[in-house]
């Protein structure tokens, strides 16, 4: 044996060793130090809403008298209220446009629904406004701000970034940096309005507020240009949920919901359990298949298949690909086109031997005709692949993307898993000297003779 010939037949066995860890249900995960960076990974299966249950709400535009709903404002408010739905941390939500004034959201695993939909329909309207003079806040904290008393100073529009922090005391604040015109106007207003903290003499109070409700009330201590901070009672997911307010801005037009479902996680299960009884049904008859029309190499490939699934559900962990239904099916179909790719391999095989080839020549010849067929057809997958996830949308781009990683790693399992099995197969005389194994019968050699000139031999992997 090569040496080329045992890196492969390591390489295959490291990426088993590796998938199998990747898979085994009670694996701690990924944790792994290299120099300053670390790759924290929780490795599981992440499953979409129609698997694991969620929450599913259909949003109809509700214009304001005279207002004008155009595709520009449903975009824009989609690709808001995706930006908030990112912010949660739900895994592989769905946010599409539903004819001219209706938006659908779909979310994963969500256990609080009624926080979610407050958080992505709201306008959110985040405004910077001069309360005016006094010596206590005139307005309370959850209080409305409104009248000419009160001077809008500039809205969350001019706030460039945000994120949670926290004060010197611990608790929840928020710290934002604003554009440069945001800048300008709030380093001349707190430039002019320091308070200076005498008793009894008040002092000059800016309120920011959402959706005209004080959310904080604060003195001025010193001139503010482009950096602050909004400090108050919030709670750690209050905080969070002003900041996705002010980093995803208000949206074009108000929301109302049209539908609200909740999907609960029964029938989600129950999908999955039929789904997996129908994929170990399906392997365990194409197995049955294998061994007996093609024998021998068909138990190979009943193995190579084995690694093949061991390596797409890893890589399903690994990615991860959130799994539906539709995705579930992309991988039982790249199954079957796993096992196709071996078909052509020994069938070619077959012919050779007929022809009264030997083994390791039939191996050789039968590989490199057959992998032409399998390129070309796996490659007109692929293509179909990349059109169906470019246009398609949720459930179909889940199809399109666990059949395209089904269809790559199928290629690097009949081609390199299987052809190195073979081979270690011809080298013991008392598998290789018996064509029977190879679904040859003996009757069947030498039907025709063998060419004088072989064709050109592929290398021993």
């Amino acid at each position: 044996m090569n040496r080329r010939y045992f890196i492969t037949l390591a390489v295959i066995f490291a990426l088993v060793v590796l998938s199998g860890y990747v898979n085994w249900p009670d694996n701690p995960g990924l944790n792994l130090g290299i120099g300053d960076s670390r790759l924290v990974r929780d490795l599981r299966y992440h499953l979409g809403l129609d698997l694991q249950g969620g929450l599913h709400v259909v949003l109809r535009a509700t214009p304001s008298e005279g207002q004008e709903i155009t595709s520009d404002h449903m975009e824009a408010t989609r690709d808001i209220i995706a930006e908030r739905v990112n912010a949660l941390g739900v895994s592989e939500p769905i946010v599409q446009l539903e004819g001219t004034d209706r938006i659908i959201v779909e979310l994963p695993g969500v256990e609080n629904p009624d926080e979610a939909i407050a958080l992505f329909r709201e306008t959110g309207e985040l405004a910077f406004v001069d309360l005016g003079k006094s010596s206590v806040p005139p307005v309370p904290v959850g209080g409305l701000v409104e009248g000419e008393q009160f001077r809008r100073l500039f809205t969350g529009a001019l706030v460039k970034s945000a994120e949670v922090g926290f004060d010197e005391r611990g608790l929840p604040q928020i710290n934002f940096e604003l554009k440069d015109d945001g800048a300008v106007i709030f380093e001349e207003f707190t430039s002019q309005n320091i308070c200076l903290r005498v008793d009894g003499q008040p002092c000059t109070w800016l309120g920011i507020t959402l959706d005209n409700h004080l959310i904080s009330a604060a003195t001025i201590s010193g001139a503010i240009s482009n950096r602050g901070r909004i400090t108050g009672s919030f709670t750690l997911e209050e905080a969070r949920d002003v900041v996705i307010k002010l980093k995803y801005g208000a949206l074009p037009v108000p929301l109302e919901i049209a539908q609200n479902r909740t999907v609960g996680p029964t029938l989600g299960q129950d999908s999955v359990d039929r789904s997996l009884r129908a994929g170990i049904i399906g392997l365990v008859l194409v197995a049955i298949f294998m061994f007996i029309y093609y024998r021998l190499p068909g138990l190979v490939a009943v193995l190579a298949l084995m690694i093949y699934a061991l390596l797409v559900l890893g890589i399903f962990k690994l990615w991860p690909v959130v799994l539906t239904l539709a995705g579930i099916a992309g991988f039982i179909l790249s199954v079957g086109m796993a096992v196709d790719a071996n078909i052509l391999i020994f069938e070619r095989l077959k012919e050779e031997l007929r022809r009264g080839r030997t083994l390791r020549s039939a191996l050789d010849v039968g590989f490199e005709r057959a992998w032409t067929s399998i390129r070309d057809s796996n490659i007109s997958t692929l293509i179909t692949c990349a059109v169906l996830f470019y246009f398609g949308t949720g459930i179909v781009r889940g199809f399109a993307i666990t059949l395209a990683i089904g269809v790559i790693i199928s290629m690097f399992t009949a081609i390199t898993v299987t052809r190195t099995f073979l081979y270690l197969v011809v080298r013991l005389p008392q598998l290789r000297d018996n064509p029977w194994l190879y679904g040859v019968a003996q009757s069947q050699q030498q039907t025709f003779a063998p060419p004088q000139t072989p064709p050109r031999q592929a290398t021993e992997p």
